[in-house]
């Protein structure tokens, strides 16, 4: 029986799915793109449609859609099926215990209360919270599209229903649907008499609720108009926009991403088809909901309420300039009455743009009414940093030296930010310009007050790269070759042997396939057009099964290595030779190769002639003639033999 990853395989693309989170572009038979593992400005990040593989040549990340998926959402395997299978239209059974997980149990209880929650919105509990969604707008298919729902008014009705699908006290806890009483042992919903926003994450999972509190409750109610989900082991507020999972097919389609505050904002905005809209939930704007957005689009809108307190604060003028409050407000970015942090997306080069509202105190009010003026308002968008200039400069009198230094900090803040130095250079100029301070004393400033912040992933690039040697890097290309041209293995194997290639992972690559080629030389399936060709598939199971098969013993060529990382270079080295070797024909690849073999030899007989110099100088420490003997004389064969090697 085919096992169900299996099958997702086979029914989906590689390159389907990775279009999802990345831009792809063709690359002779392959796919290119930034990788979206770590930052760099040159594409590494390669993807092979016939092989259904990919690997970044940058921080050295590869593997299959499962691999990537699990990587890139952060997931195990089983939430990785989880993911992929209904992509592939492939039903997963709920008895294997695979998928079991505490995480997938979560999720299973997110998903029964949000079924719960809908169907009580039709019945006669919820016909209040019916009736303030209808009067919002809400027609009957839109409330069905987001699930909306309401919480009964009950303490435990919900903690019922989940138990006797066979969840227990602690599961449910741990999801974030009930909250324990203090000094007791007994739980109660988290959720009473409130209308229902499910939050799903980026695959369409719910993983948590917003709730608002139902119209007849509003006046009595303590705990305050909205609560939400705690942070959970499925849910974490930084990491999740709501509306992402119905809006990144047309985010990408439109190349634009449409920030707003709350869920009704979005909620409205496709309702009356603008489906490029995402809300952050009056929550920080973070790094991870900026790589999130980036996957679909570099641009940005954010849709200002018109009543926000970030445009009014910084356009009091030089009368409030010594007030606390003030320069507060100026000091950051206000969304509302809440702390946004705009700006998050400079360093990472996104066109970040802000919509101005002219009417109504909300996307949600200023959609409903004036949909076409919406429509306007997005086109005519400007970018953040004349966003910025406008707000931080008007009312000021730049001649108070004070007003200027204060003026001056704010708006360097920002453009420090700016990941392109172009954008930095032109928005230099402009504060140059408006403030009447030389460039360079501004870009100085920059440049003191700068803090450089290594990327961990390019850090540890950089240390990747130091750790593998020169050698190691011809020998990855010798296997490349020699994998694209194994006719040459022959010559290859009589030239060179295993402990002169550098890597131990490579050694025993080269003798792992060494032993393959010579099982298929002489059948029939290896040759193709009367060439020796090696087939991807048939390798790699090869390999798999010989690994899998092989018992310990004590060669030197046995270290700590497995199956996996033996498999992972076999992907790295075929994407290798598509990257680098695309056209390369069989007579280049022979030059290629005794250039290869030459420095490897060489670096080989010097290694090892440093070592025996070493064992020498003991030698004559200890006065061990013989020993020594035959020291000098292997020391003569390795200068021979180096001298005897062509460049």
């Amino acid at each position: 029986m085919q096992q169900p990853s299996d099958e997702i395989k086979s029914r989906l693309d590689i390159v389907d799915v990775l279009r999802e989170y990345i831009p792809l572009k063709p690359a002779g038979i392959n796919f290119r793109a930034l990788c979206p593992f770590h930052r760099e400005k040159t594409p590494s990040f390669l993807v092979s449609p016939e092989k259904q593989i990919w690997h970044c040549f940058g921080c050295e990340k590869g593997g299959d859609i499962f691999s990537f998926i699990m990587e890139i959402e952060g997931v195990s395997f089983v939430e990785a099926l989880r993911i992929l299978a209904p992509k592939a239209g492939v039903t997963l059974k709920r008895q294997d215990p695979k998928l079991t997980s505490q995480r997938n149990r979560l999720l299973d209880i997110l998903e029964i209360s949000a079924r719960y929650y809908h169907k009580m919105l039709s019945e006669e509990r919820g016909k209040e919270a019916l009736g303030y969604l209808n009067k919002r707008g809400l027609n009957e298919a839109t409330i069905d599209e987001w699930r909306l729902g309401y919480s009964p008014d009950s303490w435990d009705d919900l903690i019922n229903l989940l138990k006797s699908k066979g969840f227990n006290d602690n599961e449910i806890f741990l999801a974030g649907m009930s909250i324990k009483r203090e000094g007791a042992g007994r739980f109660y919903n988290r959720f009473r008499g409130r209308i229902m926003f499910p939050i799903s994450d980026v695959n369409g999972n719910i993983v948590a609720f917003s709730a608002r509190v139902s119209p007849e409750k509003e006046k009595e109610e303590k705990l305050g108009k909205y609560i939400n989900s705690p942070q959970t082991m499925i849910y974490d507020k930084s990491r999740i926009l709501f509306g992402l999972d119905k809006a990144k097919m047309a985010i990408k389609n439109e190349d634009l991403a449409i920030a707003v505050e709350g869920q009704m904002d979005v909620i409205t905005a496709y309702e009356h088809n603008f489906k490029n809209v995402v809300a952050f939930s009056g929550t920080a704007i973070s790094e991870e909901h900026i790589k999130l957005i980036k996957r679909y689009t570099n641009n940005i809108a954010f849709a200002l309420d018109s009543d926000s307190a970030g445009q009014l604060a910084i356009s009091r003028g030089d009368d409030f300039i010594n007030s606390k409050r003030v320069k507060e407000e100026i000091a950051e970015d206000s969304w509302g009455n809440k702390k946004i942090y705009l700006d998050k997306g400079l360093s990472y080069e996104m066109n970040e743009t802000i919509i101005e509202i002219p009417a109504g105190k909300d996307p949600d009010e200023f959609i409903k009414n004036n949909p076409k003026n919406w429509k306007t308002a997005v086109l005519n968008r400007k970018s953040l940093m004349q966003h910025y200039f406008n707000n931080i400069l008007t009312g000021f009198n730049v001649d108070n030296i004070e007003n200027k230094r204060l003026v001056t900090r704010k708006l360097l803040s920002k453009i420090s930010k700016l990941g392109n130095k172009i954008e930095q250079d032109f928005w230099l100029k402009k504060l140059s310009q408006k403030i009447d301070v030389p460039e360079n004393l501004l870009r100085e400033s920059i440049e003191a007050r700068s803090v450089v912040v290594q990327d961990k992933d390019s850090d540890n690039i950089g240390k990747n790269k130091i750790a593998q040697s020169r050698g190691e890097m011809l020998s990855e290309l010798l296997l490349v070759l020699i994998i694209k041209f194994p006719d040459l293995l022959d010559y290859v194997a009589g030239n060179i042997y295993v402990d002169q290639l550098a890597g131990i992972a490579n050694k025993i690559f080269y003798k792992n396939l060494i032993i393959y080629y010579n099982s298929i030389k002489d059948s029939k399936i290896s040759r193709t057009k009367g060439e020796i060709k090696i087939d991807y598939n048939n390798f790699k199971n090869w390999l798999e099964n010989f690994l899998a098969g092989e018992k310990e013993n004590e060669s030197s060529l046995k270290v700590n290595d497995n199956q996996d990382s033996q498999l992972k270079l076999f992907d790295k080295l075929v994407l290798l030779g598509d990257k680098d070797y695309y056209d390369l024909t069989g007579q280049q690849a022979n030059l290629e190769i005794n250039k290869i073999i030459a420095y490897l030899k060489k670096f080989y007989l010097v290694n090892r002639m440093k070592e025996i110099e070493k064992l020498i100088t003991q030698s004559e420490e200890e006065a061990d003639d013989g020993k020594l003997k035959e020291l000098m004389e292997e020391l003569k064969i390795l200068s021979d033999e180096f001298r005897e090697i062509k460049n």
